[in-house]
């Protein structure tokens, strides 16, 4: 049994966005960006390693830097930054994943299982 697919058109305000933004926002670093099936209409700009670019993209889409969640992967290792608007008729999320680097001295865990 199959699952009926959506219309296209069910992607339309995250589309839409999108397309407003390379019109509007051409200049700014280019995110990863993702629109899936499971939310179709909610449009996700990803940085990975470039909390600079997120932070551009905040500022353009007016988005108080009060408003930015923080959190930490499991590891350790990873710092996570996320923020949300509504733009063009639905949500506008970003999401910023930053190494964090070894303490000094400390070893990774490649070094220690080899």
């Amino acid at each position: 049994m199959s699952t009926p697919s959506m219309p296209l058109s069910s992607m339309a305000a995250p589309l839409m966005a999108l397309r407003i933004f390379e019109g509007r926002y051409r200049h700014l670093p280019a995110p990863c960006v993702s629109i899936s099936t499971v939310y179709p209409n909610v449009l996700e700009l990803s940085f990975f390693d470039d909390s600079d670019g997120f932070e551009t993209w905040c500022q353009a889409l007016g988005i108080s830097f009060r408003t930015v969640r923080h959190s930490v992967h499991d590891d350790g290792r990873t710092s996570v930054m996320k923020a949300e608007t509504n733009y063009s008729g639905g949500p506008v999320k970003l999401v910023c994943f930053t190494t964090i680097p070894a303490p000094e001295g400390t070893r990774s865990r490649a070094e220690v299982t080899s």
